[in-house]
């Protein structure tokens, strides 16, 4: 009871708020109350997830309006069938199969399957070496993949290792190449994030790129803290309050250059209309604030 209990995850279905749910957490609080559990709560998370609809409608027999997913998986595979799923929506929002498309989660996972297979045999391990843009990229993505896996937001999640396959391919077919370390680094994490949505494609596209099965083996891909920070952010200049510029400025920019920047600011010094400034307001990197005499009317 000490190690598997109380359970991480609740999923299921809003109809079991006033059944299941409910008599669950009764009759824990009662036995906490009598000192033979030492948790009060049965469940530590709740997931209401949606319903699957089809044209607008429940799926029932009397509508005839079911979608055999035998049929489904046989026509696009199990992976493309989860993965159509899973991308739809929020695991919350119910999803109409009427507006969703297998076919299309397919050919995603034919493009991750193409790739590992260009990069098969070559590199076999990570370097330092390797284009140093394309490793910031392949890092920010992995990031952002992580950080929408850990809020249960699966259709970001692959939207972002949907973007890190076109980055991969852009860098294979017009970049430094499949040789290119980063490029297979980046092959290997998506195959890594991709085993969580579609374990079939992700097994092949881990034996092509030559490392023994399995790929659930390798855990989650880390990325670089130094390699995803901003180094430039956006910087808002206001006249009197009011914004009148932006501008993108490196992270670690003095006050004394931001200042310089924002009197040089054309859409700033047209907002001042020939007024005196009083006051420089400067909070680096983010704002200035440039407070003129009462400007004429």
């Amino acid at each position: 009871m000490r190690r598997w209990l109380p359970v991480d995850e609740y999923i299921g279905g809003r109809e079991h708020a006033t059944a299941h749910l409910i008599y669950a957490r009764f009759i824990t609080k009662v036995l906490y109350d009598m000192g033979l559990v030492p948790f009060v709560e049965p469940f530590t998370r709740l997931t209401n997830q949606g319903q699957v609809l089809m044209a607008g409608k429940a799926m029932s027999k009397t509508l005839g309006n079911l979608v055999n997913l035998q049929d489904q998986i046989a026509a696009h595979g199990p992976d493309a069938v989860r993965v159509t799923m899973l991308f739809a929506g929020p695991p919350e929002d119910d999803i109409d199969w009427a507006d969703v498309a297998p076919a299309a989660a397919a050919k995603w996972l034919a493009r991750v399957w193409r790739l590992s297979g260009d990069i098969a045999g070559l590199h076999e391990t990570y370097s330092a070496a390797g284009d140093p843009d394309l490793r910031r990229r392949v890092h920010r993505l992995i990031d952002a993949t992580t950080t929408a896996m850990d809020g249960r937001r699966f259709n970001v999640a692959i939207a972002r290792m949907m973007t890190l396959t076109a980055t991969l391919r852009k860098a294979i077919d017009g970049g430094p190449g499949a040789a290119d370390p980063v490029v297979r680094e980046g092959a290997e994490a998506l195959a890594r994030m991709l085993s969580c949505v579609a374990p079939y494609t992700a097994e092949e596209a881990w034996e092509r790129l030559g490392r023994p099965a399995s790929v659930t083996e390798y855990g989650w891909p880390r990325c670089d803290p130094a390699l995803i920070a901003d180094d430039k952010v956006t910087c808002v200049v206001q006249v009197a309050g009011k914004v009148r510029d932006r501008f993108e400025v490196p992270v670690d920019i003095t006050a004394a250059a931001l200042r310089t920047l924002a009197l040089a600011s054309a859409k700033a010094t047209a907002a001042l209309r020939g007024a005196d400034i009083t006051d420089m307001i400067v909070r680096a990197p983010n704002l200035v604030n440039i407070v003129p005499a009462n400007l004429g009317s």
